[in-house]
């Protein structure tokens, strides 16, 4: 029996996520404080926004890569 692997996002980081996606597919997706940086550039860059606002809301996201 193959062994269960543990969870490392929680099953609703997913819809902060996409949520974002969706901001940066309309073009009104902004990065920096207050949204002062500019536009979100890349897929990339709108993923990494929206997994760090799940994590300001204490969502289970591991913590980024140094």
């Amino acid at each position: 029996m193959a062994k269960r692997r543990k969870r490392r996002y929680s099953p609703s980081v997913g819809s902060d996520v996409q949520r974002e996606m969706l901001r940066y597919n309309r073009g009104t997706a902004r990065s920096g404080k207050g949204g002062r940086g500019g536009r979100v550039q890349s897929r990339k860059q709108a993923i990494a926004i929206g997994l760090s606002k799940a994590r300001k809301k204490g969502k289970k996201v591991p913590s980024k890569r140094a």
